[in-house]
């Protein structure tokens, strides 16, 4: 028995109903198809299609008077042929699409029922390609065809259906409603899961307005422009190829044609040589008045030759006669050449040059419709690139052709190669649609996305060279002068160091070297921008090839915001401070550094780490914020580790820089980012300072030198700033930061007033927010604190004895070196502390550290903290 499209009788619209219950049943079915399955019946039901492209082009042409049967047939083929070629291998079941070093993986799944307008103007070749369309996205379609175009539409339908049912498709995959009314359609529109509407504008616009998800498409109203440059007879006669095509019922079709004055009269001549006839003024009115009635198209000249309109329009013409052309020069609505003909009729605009062509084809979209379809331009387009930039630029449309016919090259893959080929042509936000493509297999397909927890890629960075070991200052600096070629070198530093001789030194070994050199040497202890800004004026009139910061974090920090405003003066202080959750995705990329200066850092002391870090701690002068920058174009180029620059440094110096190193090693390992490689250096750094940051405060209470230990310190303080650079710091560093720029308390003080605090605040194994960061996957940083005990040989009964006994001896070693215990010993004016605590508590939320701390601070948490560590007290946090 031959299998029969399912249909909906004429009455009631209640069969409608059951005809998409069963289309819907077998939709259901036939979405547990797999690919292999499908694509056979996907082929299966093209080649079919292709068998009746002839039957079905006399059928459409007989039923609607409109059109050319030998075109037809050309899109028929093209529905089935090309339709088949661009999606046979395209994936549409399951997964489709995976990235297993992502963890993405994408799995297509059908959207369900299809609700299909087709139009009159091409009733056979748009059911054809719908209809394969929604058998390769395993959708169930209902076609609702146009009234006059009932039978050929049902009859491609059916062609569609019965290959596809002889192929293993459900029974009902295809329906069609054998009787199209308002009212049907409107329930289709209403019951589908998704509408294709192809057809008038009132239609797409229902289809919009119906509260079903629809892809709809825009009315088309295409010109040409032809440039002077162009190939005028390959522009002439592809417009006419291209306008005679199925008698212009392709909605991308040339609508008018706009030629430059100094080619116009030879296009005239080529038109009316190739068979094309010219109106005359009265013939032209009369066209007009025949094609637009009260402002609408008339749709008894659509798809019709040029004889039969002008017999309609009250004269004649050859029956030879291709394309009757209007010459127009009015862009307003009232001038019906300029409007969608969806016929044999063209419109012809004489432009003054190039910018007024476009002018013109632009006041055609707007004035008249068409807006987001097509436009299309003849042209050198390698001569005349310029012109062809302007014009992808001005022209509101969604297909612009380039030497191409244009309803032909709209509807893609004929006359170009990666444009999709489609009957379905998107004309985006400007044409009322959803889409701005040709309508393919995407847009009837969900696309479900399993997104596969991934962690991160990490990275060690660190300056190219790191120089350590008593003495090695000297060896260092002499790379300066010999393989790196180094002529002029620009020193910065602080006032008390400069006037200690600590810079003599370098300053000897750039002599010997034949290296210019001067030195700034004011910078004060929190660096400000204004003290950058003045250092980087400096370097723009001495123009150093090599800058060599020397000193503590402050002297470092106020050198590399000097080399950034060096060599990058455009540079906004404010985008490079801007915080980022990822400093791979941060919105401000920093630019481009050392392609002026080479840059060295030489500590003074041991804490810091600024000397391999890509960090710089700024204060804004005007606000008295104090911004920590963070980025890798910071990194120094060399780092030179010497404890002879650091062996007269003053117990307090000595102090808050050993404990800042303290800080930096604890963070890094407790940070959400810590490796492998930060920990190492973490772990060793503190078991050095553990043992050796109380002989050099002895050392430098006493004033006796102990080079062994200074060396020791040297090293772990430098190590740490490997950690933290890598691993990044945390709420500790956030809170620090504040501590100093409201109360000016030194960093490595600041660092050890919340040290205990943030200990305690990370270690809850139950805390209220943790930190959000792939690779850390639960809180766990009571552990890692004990594993620093065990590294610094400190035991406990139980893991809260050893955590408290850790705690104890970090309180321990902060009392041992002269740290004394409460922000309160530092800051005696409780109300001040107090008066400023809010705008703290909510500037440490917002600092850079806070984002890589294992427990995500609330700001009245951190306020609790500021608090405890105030009066000495440790209430819950």
């Amino acid at each position: 028995m031959e299998n029969q499209a399912a249909v909906a009788p004429e009455n009631p619209v209640a069969d409608l109903e059951a005809l998409l219950a069963r289309v819907r049943a077998a939709q259901e079915k036939y979405a547990t198809y797999p690919q292999e399955r499908v694509d056979a019946i996907f082929k299966a039901a093209a080649l079919a299609a292709n068998r009746v492209r002839i039957p079905l082009a006399k059928m459409a042409v007989a039923e609607t008077g409109m059109g050319i049967v030998e075109d037809k047939v050309i899109k028929n083929h093209y529905a089935a042929e090309y339709i088949y070629n661009t999606y046979k291998d395209t994936k549409t079941c399951g997964v489709v699409e995976e990235d297993a070093a992502a963890g993405i993986m994408k799995v297509a799944e059908p959207i369900g029922v299809i609700g299909a307008v087709i139009p009159t103007t091409n009733p056979t070749s748009t059911a054809i390609f719908k209809a394969l369309l929604a058998l390769k996205t395993r959708n169930g379609i209902v076609i609702s065809p146009h009234p006059r175009a009932k039978n050929c539409t049902m009859a491609a339908a059916k062609a569609v259906l019965d290959a596809a049912v002889a192929a293993g498709a459900p029974e009902d995959i295809i329906g069609v409603i054998e009787a199209p009314s308002l009212p049907k359609t409107n329930l289709l529109m209403k019951e589908a899961d998704v509408i294709l509407a192809t057809g008038g504008p009132g239609m797409v616009t229902a289809a919009y307005s119906s509260g079903t998800p629809a892809i709809g498409v825009g009315a088309g109203n295409a010109a040409a422009i032809l440039d002077p440059s162009c190939d005028l007879v390959n522009a002439v006669n592809s417009i006419i190829h291209s306008k005679t095509f199925d008698n212009g019922m392709i909605c991308a079709t040339e609508q008018t044609v706009i030629a430059d004055a100094l080619i116009y009269d030879a296009v005239k001549e080529e038109f009316q040589k190739r068979g094309c006839h010219f109106l005359s003024r009265s013939e032209a009115d009369k066209v007009r008045a025949t094609m637009l009635i009260n402002g609408a198209l008339n749709a008894k000249i659509v798809g019709q030759r040029p004889a039969t309109i002008a017999k309609m329009a009250g004269f004649e013409v050859p029956e030879s006669t291709k394309v009757l052309i209007g010459e127009a020069t009015s862009t307003d609505p009232s001038e019906a050449f300029g409007h969608e003909k969806l016929t044999t009729i063209l419109g012809m605009y004489k432009s003054r040059d190039f910018d007024d062509a476009l002018d013109i084809a632009e006041a055609l979209l707007v004035n008249n419709g068409g807006l987001g379809h097509t436009s299309s331009l003849w042209i050198d387009e390698l001569g005349e690139r310029g012109k062809l930039e302007k014009f992808a630029d001005r022209m509101k449309a969604c297909r612009l052709l380039v030497n191409t016919p244009s309803s032909l090259g709209g509807i893609g893959d004929i006359y170009n190669f990666s444009l999709t080929p489609s009957l379905t042509l998107g004309c985006g936000s400007w044409g009322g649609n959803s889409v701005s493509e040709n309508v393919g297999v995407k847009h009837l397909l969900n696309i479900k996305t399993v997104a596969m927890r991934r962690e991160n890629m990490l990275w060690f960075r660190a300056p190219g060279k790191v120089y350590q070991k008593k003495g090695c200052l000297a060896v260092a600096l002499r790379e300066l002068g010999g393989e790196l070629g180094k002529k002029k070198a620009f020193i910065v530093t602080d006032s008390f160091l400069y006037a200690n001789g600590y810079t003599k030194a370098i300053e000897k070994s750039l002599e010997e070297q034949g290296i210019m050199f001067t030195t700034f040497s004011n910078v004060a202890p929190d660096p400000t921008l204004a003290c950058a800004k003045e250092g980087a004026k400096l370097m723009e009139g001495f123009q150093p090839d090599a800058i060599i910061a020397v000193g503590g974090g402050s002297a470092m920090d106020a050198a590399k915001i000097m080399w950034v405003l060096y060599e990058h003066p455009e540079a906004d202080f404010q985008d490079m401070a801007m915080r980022f959750m990822d400093i791979r995705k941060r919105v401000y990329a920093f630019p481009k550094m050392g392609e002026k200066a080479y840059f060295v850092c030489v500590p003074t002391s041991a804490g810091t780490g600024s000397e391999v870090t890509p960090f710089a701690v700024i204060t804004d002068e005007k606000t008295g914020v104090k911004y920590p920058l963070a980025d890798y174009a910071l990194m120094p180029h060399m780092a030179i580790v010497d404890a002879d620059m650091q062996m007269s440094a003053p117990p307090g110096l000595t102090s808050a820089s050993g404990i800042d190193a303290v800080s930096h090693a604890l963070e890094a390992y407790a940070s959400m980012m810590a490796t492998d490689y930060t920990d190492g250096l973490a772990i060793r750094a503190l078991q050095v300072i553990f043992q050796y940051l109380p002989q050099c405060y002895d050392a430098a209470v006493s004033k006796t030198p102990n080079p062994a230990a200074r060396e020791k310190m040297a090293n772990a303080a430098t190590m740490a700033g490997m950690a933290f650079a890598n691993a990044f710091l945390g709420v500790m560093h956030s809170m620090a930061h504040k501590l100093g720029a409201f109360h000016h308390i030194p960093h490595g003080i600041a660092n050890a007033l919340m040290m205990e605090e943030v200990l305690r605040f990370n270690a809850d194994p139950v805390p209220r927010k943790m930190g959000t960061f792939p690779q850390y996957d639960h809180p766990h940083t009571l552990e890692r604190y004990l594993e620093i005990a065990d590294a610094l040989g400190i035991r406990g009964k139980s893991k809260g004895e050893q955590f408290n006994n850790f705690v104890k001896a970090v309180r321990d070693l902060q009392a041992r070196i002269g740290i004394k215990p409460t922000i309160r010993d530092y800051v005696p004016d409780e109300k001040d502390f107090l008066d400023r605590l809010d705008a703290m508590a909510e500037q440490a939320f917002d600092d850079q550290c806070t984002g890589a701390n294992p427990r995500y601070p609330l700001i009245s948490e951190i306020k609790q903290m500021y608090l405890n560590a105030y009066y000495g007290k440790h209430e819950p946090v």
